[in-house]
């Protein structure tokens, strides 16, 4: 895009009496013509849209793990829990085994009974475990 203003002249003419203390009179003209010329050039770049020639990434939906449950029947519930976490299994729940609804405080001195599901059983590792104990001696 480009602007252009084109010559402008300008003529100016002074007539006037110069007087000086005579009677004779003077006659000054004066002129004056400017020409002005101005070019302005200004160009545009159109903005560049980005583009990726790399095809879209399609993610991956990760597949849980699986593993093999460990059988953990007969020790006691704080070494189960650290068994099962060692193989990959950490959605553990807890009940008592006596269907008296207390809550396994000290897990030392409770022992698995049964557990779901059971040892030796291929699940994915986000399954949930549940461990029944009751109290040693019990």
């Amino acid at each position: 895009m480009w602007f252009r203003i084109g010559a402008v002249g300008v003529a100016v003419s002074l007539v006037g009496a110069c007087g000086g203390g005579g009677t004779s009179a003077s006659k000054a003209t004066v002129t004056t013509t400017a020409t002005a010329t101005t070019t302005a050039t200004v160009t545009s770049t159109p903005t560049a849209t980005a583009t990726s020639s790399a095809p879209p990434s399609s993610r991956s939906v990760e597949q849980p793990r699986v593993g093999v449950v460990p059988n953990v029947v007969g020790l006691n519930h704080q070494l189960a829990q650290d068994t099962m976490q060692a193989a990959g299994f950490y959605y553990l729940t807890e009940q008592d085994a006596t269907g008296q609804g207390r809550l396994l405080i000290n897990d030392r001195n409770w022992v698995v009974v049964t557990q779901e599901p059971k040892g030796g059983t291929r699940v994915p590792t986000d399954t949930k475990i549940v461990l029944r104990s009751k109290k040693i001696g019990e």
